[in-house]
């Protein structure tokens, strides 16, 4: 992800406050620690470099206001089967790396090319999968909402 990409997360940062209550509301969960500003590295896979679906986590934690804030990148071989659809308290954003991938989301299905970036709000239904049979994909996620 270069600085583009994460300055285009910047107003969706700032407006993450609505999504999760007061700090006065809700104490911050004691298995998140509080993240700190600096460089987050991203952590061994711990899938073997064969599976079809392989992960790299880069950040789990909170930010001030008991804001939850994760982000990781996903490899997807060709032919992986889908994510199973899911929904969470939080909200899901994509970065495209390369690849094609196809994301349903609010029963809504898109293509998403390198470059381009998709939002799933907190609550919605949502899959996505390798939109090809022959070339891999990988995307960036970064996942903002309460502390779950």
């Amino acid at each position: 992800m270069n600085r583009r990409d994460f300055s285009a997360l910047l107003p969706l940062l700032a407006a993450a406050s609505a999504l999760a209550p007061t700090a006065q509301a809700q104490a911050a969960p004691a298995h998140l620690d509080k993240l700190s500003s600096g460089l987050y590295p991203p952590n061994p896979p711990k899938a073997p470099p064969t599976a079809p679906r392989i992960s790299r986590s880069y950040l789990l934690g909170l930010l001030p206001d008991n804001i939850r804030l994760e982000a990781h990148q996903t490899h997807l071989a060709p032919g992986a089967p889908p994510e199973p659809v899911n929904h969470h308290k939080h909200t899901e954003i994509w970065f495209m790396r390369e690849g094609q991938a196809t994301l349903t989301a609010a029963g809504k299905t898109v293509i998403l090319n390198p470059g381009d970036m998709a939002l799933c709000v907190a609550g919605d239904d949502h899959t996505i999968t390798n939109a090809s049979q022959t070339e891999p994909a990988s995307y960036f996620v970064v996942t903002v909402g309460p502390p779950e």
